[in-house]
């Protein structure tokens, strides 16, 4: 299955899950990847894990991240 950008817009390239929804941004990629990523920043240290970031922030998905900040 080839991987490719899904929608205008969207960073880089995600696969689907089975069910065809977009998978899941893995818990352990360090902040300073998505900061990168998207040219944003969290003002947390660099080398935090995103699913640390999200249980202290109360954030569900980097698309809240992303849509939110």
């Amino acid at each position: 299955m080839a991987i490719k950008n899904d929608a205008p817009g969207m960073k880089g390239q995600r696969g689907r899950n089975q069910d065809g929804q977009l998978r899941q941004k893995r818990g352990d990629t360090h902040v300073g990847t998505i900061e990168k990523q998207y040219n944003i920043d969290l003002g947390v240290r660099s080398d935090m894990h995103l699913d640390t970031y999200f249980k202290k922030n109360n954030i569900e998905s980097l698309n809240d991240l992303i849509n939110n900040k």
